[in-house]
Order: C-alpha cells, then sequence, then structure tokens
C-alpha cells in the first residue's frame, strides 16, 4: 500500500500516540528516519509526570492527561504507566518570590501546592545543606514509564493498520491535485500530511512549501550518578526554583541529575559537553550532603520549543492539508493523551466528541 488518509512524520511519541488516535479511522503512514521509533528526543526523556512542568499553558494538557496514564485500557500496556513520586521544588531564601509566583501562577487551577517549613523540607530530603530554606510540595507528580506509553501507543497503531516505515527519512514532498507526494525511502501518497519531526519540525515545515515557525532545539543533558549512601526509592523528584537543576532516584539506588541546561543546538544527534557535567555535578554538591561513588551514564536530548513555549498543534493557516504537531519541548510525554486526542479531532473529516482543551491556544495560526 502507497497511498495513505494520513501520513504522520515522526515515529516519536507524539507521531505515535496520533497514529494510535486517528489509526481505526483512518489509513495512516508512520515515516521515521532512524533505524527506530522514539531514538531521540523520547527515549531520551526524564519521564515524569508533574502538572507544573511548562507552566500554566501546558498544565491543562498535562492535567487532562492524567485520567489516561493512570488507567490505560488492558490491551495497551501489561504494566502501570505512572508510579506516584511527589515533587520537592526547592530555592535559597532568595528564591522567595519565585515561589510565590509559582503559587500564583497555579492559584485558579487543580493543581496541589503547599509550602513547607524547615522540618518538612529535611523530612522530603535527608542531608540537605544549610540556606535551602523555599520549597513547594507538589504531591502528585508521578514517574512515567516512557517506554511502555511509547510502545503501547505504537502497538495501538500497529493493530488498527498503521504502516511503520523506519529509515525513511522524508527528502521530497509535494501537494499535487489535493494529495501530498512523499520521497522517503519509496513513494507514497497522503491526503493529509502531519509534521511531528521534534527537533526537525521546521525543516519539515520548508520541505513542504510552509514558513517556519521558530521552532528551536535545546540540549538537555542528564547524568547517573552513584551515591553514598544509595538513593532511596522514596526520595522526591527535586526542582530548583532558579530552574538550574533536577535529580530525582532510579532504579538500584542510582540518581538521575538534570543541570536543566538549554543550549541551543542545530537538530542532530545530541550528546552532553564536558562543561554540563561538571556544573550538574558542582550544583547538586551545592544543595545535598551525598559523596558521589561515580559517573556511570552521561546523555543528551533535545527539547524543542516554538518561540512562546507552547505546544504548536492544528493545520496550517497558509499550506492545504498540512498539520503542525510540533514544539513539545519536555513535556511531550505527560501531555501525550490530551494533544493526541485534540490532534485526532482536529485531522477527523467525521463528527467527533467536543474537545476537553481548547486548541485554540496551541494552534499556528498564532505566529502568522
Amino acid at each position: 500500500m502507497s497511498d495513505f488518509d494520513i501520513a504522520i512524520v515522526g515515529a516519536g511519541i507524539a507521531g505515535a500516540s496520533i497514529a494510535a488516535e486517528i489509526g481505526a479511522h483512518s489509513s495512516v503512514l508512520l515515516l521515521e528516519a532512524e533505524s527506530q521509533p522514539g531514538y531521540h528526543a523520547t527515549g531520551r526523556s526524564a519521564a515524569f509526570w508533574s502538572e507544573t512542568y511548562g507552566g500554566p499553558i501546558v498544565q491543562p494538557l498535562t492535567s487532562l492527561s492524567k485520567a489516561f496514564l493512570a488507567n490505560p485500557p488492558a490491551d495497551f500496556t501489561d504494566r502501570p504507566l505512572l508510579r506516584r513520586r511527589g515533587a520537592l521544588h526547592l530555592g535559597q531564601a532568595a528564591d522567595k518570590a519565585l515561589a510565590d509566583a509559582m503559587l500564583a501562577d497555579f492559584s485558579k487551577s487543580s493543581v496541589s501546592l503547599e509550602q513547607l517549613g524547615p522540618n518538612e523540607i529535611a523530612h522530603h530530603l535527608p542531608n540537605l545543606k544549610p540556606g535551602w530554606t523555599e520549597a513547594l510540595w507538589e504531591p502528585e507528580c508521578c514517574d512515567i514509564d516512557v517506554a511502555a506509553l511509547h510502545a503501547g501507543y505504537l502497538k495501538k497503531a500497529r493493530n488498527a493498520g498503521a504502516q511503520l516505515h523506519c529509515n525513511a527519512p522524508l527528502t521530497g514532498v509535494k501537494f499535487v491535485r489535493g494529495k501530498w507526494q512523499l520521497e522517503a525511502n519509496g513513494q507514497f501518497t497522503a491526503k493529509k500530511l502531519v509534521n511531528a519531526a521534534g527537533a526537525w519540525a521546521d525543516q519539515i515545515a520548508s520541505l513542504a512549501g510552509a514558513k517556519a515557525i521558530g521552532i528551536i532545539p535545546y540540549r538537555r543533558t542528564v547524568l547517573q550518578l552513584a551515591v553514598d549512601p544509595p538513593a532511596s526509592s522514596d526520595l522526591p523528584l527535586v526542582v530548583g526554583l532558579d530552574g538550574s537543576f533536577y535529580f530525582k532516584p532510579e532504579v538500584g539506588g542510582k540518581l538521575w541529575l538534570s543541570p536543566h541546561d538549554e543550549g541551543a543546538s542545530e537538530p542532530c544527534d545530541a550528546a552532553p559537553e564536558e562543561l554540563d557535567i561538571a556544573r550538574a555535578i558542582a550544583r547538586f554538591q551545592q544543595v545535598v550532603d551525598w559523596p558521589i561513588l561515580r559517573l556511570e551514564q552521561k546523555w543528551a536530548g533535545l527539547r524543542s520549543f516554538a518561540p512562546d513555549r507552547a505546544p504548536v498543534i492544528g493545520f496550517d493557516p497558509h499550506v492545504p492539508e498540512f498539520f503542525w504537531a510540533a514544539g513539545q519541548g519536555g513535556f511531550g510525554i505527560q501531555t501525550a493523551p490530551a494533544i493526541a486526542a485534540m490532534a485526532a479531532t482536529l485531522l477527523s473529516d467525521r463528527v467527533t466528541p467536543t474537545m476537553a482543551a481548547d486548541p485554540r491556544p496551541f494552534s499556528p495560526a498564532r505566529f502568522c
């Protein structure tokens, strides 16, 4: 089969989730440039669900996604997708204004946030160094099993008849007589083209004749550390109020640590830089008195943002049948169910239920 209703460029979490949602009613082609889906941002996620991550504009999408993540269909996955962890947003005295602003940002939402005193902070984070006196507790924060979520979406798409082609970078695009003609290690046609290419989203748009939005990939570094004593599995996700670090426990007493870096990058197979690794360790050592035994792993991924830091979901206002599903930054995993449902409704030619989330704030038309 080479003729489809919808072709999706990118089989990471964005492309896979949309394919899964539309596959029952449309013939779907998933084009993946790499040898396996999820090689870039999806496979390098820090894997947490936090309603505050991404700010107030992203929060409704995150909150709406929890019902699916907490109770996926029985045939979607054979293991839980969420595990409650809690998040400690931590700062020093100078960060009080940041804590107050965060509380104000989410004061009219359903997000649960509470201020903590010194004893409560110490309870959540043993061996804390002096001076860390400001903290907000986000009890609903969870770990996400990203691999299981991505695999579940790919399985659902495949069972609905979607075709996945790996090693198939999009190299040629034309819109002729109401259909997209695509060159991607083969020739295909489709009525609609979905741009879920992550860091390559603007490149795909330009190839299709659409104006680039200005989606910029940023490098994010993550380390895995062995510490003494081993990190307790009950530790929360710890996030700097000033955005300068986060860390969380991993299996086997290990610790994941990031300097929360954002180095602008060309689309690429991202690799960590030594300065960011050193910066992450230095910041960690300023927070807690936990001896580091060794650096076990290091990696980097690209998080891609539109100029206003909000996702871009919807049809291009100037190019017919070209659909954006891009700019999902580091929150694409935790918002995948809500964004996929929104995209499926916008893409559908059928009568569908009213979307729970308003798509207008995320429309590409806002950049015209």
